[in-house]
């Protein structure tokens, strides 16, 4: 199964599916097309991602999910530039973000899905982790990172916020599929985790928590924010992506 025809069917499903819209506040779209990235299901960083100083040993290898995994498709959904615009301002989170977040997560979970499915019509066997009954998450840390993930899939690199920075930005959501069919890996342009950060410390200045420092994120302290501010006011949608829009590495790379 070649690559192209993975890419046309998410393209598509950016296009056609209803769920890329919120209507009811009038978003006509929440994602741009993406950026597709593979990484071979033995590359040694799957491995290394079992390192306690990384996520930890539960999180799980492609082998794990999928018998036979030999590829791991990968992709960065960008919010749209409707999406952006309205975050871009400082205090409380814009209305369109916080659907974006909620109902974006559900058309990618829904894109997840439609790539399985397409695979298994080509004859291949998959998996969706994020979607797949055995996820689970420990502390805050999941037992399959999407953005961990798109880096070994040459997506991106983090920055201080802890976001990835792909070449549409840091500004959007990830996915990734496990499948049993050989695709040829992408290229990493890049050999350390931060290479496409500048360190500038915009996202710092962003975030309303302070939950960012030179040093990085602290998810507590992020996570306190959501639960207290965001939440109570946008229940059952929450987000906040200050640190995401506004900066340098909103929409490409700084």
């Amino acid at each position: 199964m070649e690559l192209r025809i993975l890419a046309d069917e998410i393209t598509g499903f950016v296009d056609n599916s209803q769920l890329n819209t919120a209507n009811e506040i009038g978003l006509n779209r929440i994602f741009d097309y993406p950026i597709i990235g593979v990484a071979d299901a033995k590359d040694p960083m799957f491995v290394q991602l079992q390192n306690p100083d990384v996520i930890g040993p539960h999180h799980l290898l492609p082998s794990d999910w999928l018998n036979n995994a030999k590829s791991v498709i990968s992709y960065f959904l960008p919010f749209s530039k409707e999406v952006r615009q309205a975050n871009s301002e400082h205090g409380l989170p814009a209305i369109e973000w916080v659907y974006g977040r909620i109902e974006g997560e559900q058309f990618n979970n829904a894109l997840r899905n439609h790539i399985v499915d397409i695979v298994n019509q080509n004859g291949g066997k998959a998996i969706a982790p994020a979607v797949d009954s055995r996820f689970s998450v420990v502390g805050t840390r999941s037992n399959w990172s999407e953005r961990h993930i798109a880096y070994i899939a040459g997506l991106g690199t983090f920055g201080l916020s802890k976001s990835l920075i792909t070449k549409k930005g840091c500004a959007g959501r990830f996915g990734s599929v496990v499948l049993d069919v050989q695709i040829p890996p992408t290229l990493r342009d890049y050999k350390e985790i931060y290479d496409y950060c500048t360190m500038c410390g915009e996202c710092i200045r962003r975030c309303p928590s302070t939950a960012i420092t030179q040093q990085g994120k602290n998810d507590s302290t992020c996570s306190k924010y959501i639960g207290e501010e965001i939440l109570p006011r946008f229940t059952p949608r929450y987000g906040c992506g200050k640190c995401q829009t506004a900066v340098p590495c909103e929409f490409g790379l700084p």
